[in-house]
């Protein structure tokens, strides 16, 4: 059901209200960010004008309460009418700032407002947690004689059965191994694609996205501090080359939770701040640090900010479940965005989970307004039993409306187990229904992250957060398919999705001889999918070779036993048609 009744707001008396708001045209002709009445902008924004063309943009003013008029350039965007005013110099902490714009084309222009406040920082210094790993166990971690170079998490499959589906499972491993990155793997647990990150960095969230209209690979990787991250997002094309790296703008860096790429090329993701700010409401101090979640629509060609939500200033600091800490200087995170999820109905708002309010909140993408909650402390609807979740993860809009939810349960312990549940709202009745739920057993509690991904079949793919499992469930909550990588190691989220990758770089060959005309030949193609066989090739030079022998492929490095005396070898990568994919470079014997 579309219009007012997919749009409740929390809060008493706000549903007329909301009813006249839905059925009134716009009174804007732009969304300008920071949105009007935000308490702590960055000293660093730009000045977001998204919804008209930047040609129809015009007699910007920017004026600060203490630093005064600010001069500036207007950049437009790829993805959608819009553009971004770049001031030449930053904004002074503490002020109120005055925003107004000539909008629309000749003889039909409207001038369009804003005000917001800067944020007085809170300068507290923190050290990124450590991720230096130790040396790896025995069997914790994969060797490939042709692949010295890459050491990814082993993974073992506990159970495979129908109606498992036979789609390749995507995670970001992270944990105590020597490489952490994304990583594809088979439904055997055989590898099929391991990108190590620099060291030091955590990988997280490995999905796949639709970028350019192609299949792309996308992932997070940075630091993590205050159970944040400070990093910057990778998109990656079917031949595992960089095709664009999203960074948040306006001074933040983007954070681990989430991104969510549009159809036009714009990126939403999340991010943090820290600020400080008025806690009394909830019992804190009057100076407190606070730090905020925030979202961000960032156009990806241009890396402009699009579109920017604060929740301080939209959410009150008494929906949090998060205890304050003891001392008002430690930053409380009391909202905690996880996850983002656009509307299936395509009206521009989104739906994201706060982890530390229990909560899953309908934004308005115009505004920036709650239109309503789905539970925690001031929920819109009434919350069917096995509804309500605690420090939940992953709230997701599915094609039909209905929802899913990653129900963690835990840190500090609410539930026996986590579970993950799919459940509608009933638009007319106000109340949210349960579908179906599903429980791992032996049981599981993740203190913290995890998804839960319906698959087009009914089934549910999921992954369990902190802990290193990766399940599969049929519509009737029964396990069809169960994978661990080694401990210690966890997968913020994983997935199951149809891949086909062919790199760009060619494929990789280490020769061993056995005797004095044996050899082994060792090969393999990071990340290749078509492969069925690999041939043997043989000769006098690297330019004069011959097949020698040709076996199938055998999981990610496949072992070629040969009798030659032939100096120079090379091997190439068959399809299961025996077309030749690309061959490696000769090797000397």
């Amino acid at each position: 059901m579309g219009g007012v009744g997919r749009h409740l707001r929390g809060g008493s008396g706000a549903l007329a209200l909301l009813a006249a708001c839905v059925l009134a045209p716009s009174a804007h002709a732009v969304t300008i960010s920071p949105l009007p009445g935000t308490p702590d902008a960055s000293p660093h924004t730009q000045i977001s004008f998204l919804g008209a063309p930047a040609g129809e943009i015009h007699q910007i003013s920017v004026v600060g309460s203490r630093s005064g008029s600010h001069r500036g350039q207007l950049r437009g965007y790829d993805s959608a009418p819009g553009g971004s005013f770049i001031p030449e110099r930053g904004f002074s902490e503490g002020e109120s700032v005055r925003v107004s714009a000539l909008v629309g084309p000749a003889g039909h222009q409207q001038r369009v407002g804003d005000s917001f406040t800067i944020a007085q920082l809170a300068h507290y210094r923190f050290m990124p947690m450590s991720t230096a790993a130790p040396p790896a166990k025995p069997g914790m971690v994969q060797s490939f004689v042709s692949q010295p170079g890459l050491a990814p998490p082993t993974v073992s499959v506990i159970t495979d059965t129908m109606p498992a589906s036979p789609d390749d499972v995507f995670i970001a491993a992270n944990g105590s191994y020597p490489q952490r990155g994304p990583m594809i793997f088979n439904r055997a647990g055989q590898l099929v694609w391991f990108k190590p990150i620099p060291s030091g960095k955590a990988a997280m969230d490995l999905q796949v996205e639709r970028y350019g209209g192609a299949p792309v690979l996308v992932w997070w990787q940075g630091y993590i501090g205050l159970g944040v991250g400070f990093g910057n997002d990778e998109i990656y094309g079917e031949n595992y080359q960089r095709l664009a790296s999203v960074n948040a703008g306006n001074g933040y860096q983007a954070d681990l939770h989430d991104i969510q790429i549009t159809p036009s090329g714009a990126a939403f993701i999340t991010a943090y701040s820290i600020v400080e700010a008025n806690l009394s409401s909830p019992g804190g101090a009057t100076r407190g640090a606070l730090q905020d979640a925030i979202v961000q629509q960032v156009d990806i060609k241009t890396g402009l900010v699009m579109f920017e939500w604060h929740a301080y200033g939209h959410v009150a600091l008494d929906d949090s479940y998060w205890p304050r800490p003891a001392s008002p200087a430690t930053p409380w995170d009391y909202f905690h965005v996880n996850s983002i999820s656009l509307d299936p109905w395509g009206d521009g708002n989104f739906l994201i989970s706060a982890r530390n309010t229990w909560a899953g909140y309908e934004i308005d993408h115009d505004t920036g307004q709650v239109l309503w909650r789905l539970g925690g402390r001031y929920a819109s609807f009434k919350m069917d039993p096995g509804t309500e979740t605690a420090w939940q993860h992953d709230i997701d809009w599915q094609p039909d409306h209905t929802l899913t939810l990653f129900d963690n349960g835990d840190s500090p312990q609410e539930h026996k187990q986590t579970r993950v549940i799919h459940e509608r709202i009933d638009w007319r009745d106000r109340t949210v229904q349960l579908i179906s739920q599903a429980v791992h057993a032996p049981s599981l509690l993740a203190n913290s992250q995890g998804n839960d991904q319906l698959l087009p079949n009914g089934n549910s793919f999921v992954g369990w957060g902190a802990l290193p499992y990766m399940s599969e469930f049929s519509p009737a909550g029964t396990l069809v398919f169960d994978a661990r990588m080694a401990a210690p190691g966890s997968s913020y989220r994983a997935y199951t999705y149809p891949w086909a990758g062919t790199p760009a770089a060619p494929p990789a060959l280490v020769l061993r001889s056995t005797g004095a005309e044996t050899l082994t030949a060792y090969a393999s193609w990071n990340g290749a999918t078509g492969v069925s066989a690999w041939q043997l090739l043989a000769g006098l030079s690297p330019t004069q070779l011959a097949p020698l022998e040709t076996v199938p492929r055998a999981g990610f490095e496949t072992a070629i036993a040969a009798t030659s005396a032939q100096p120079y070898f090379a091997v190439a990568a068959l399809s299961a048609t025996g077309q030749t994919l690309a061959t490696s470079a000769a090797a000397h014997r």
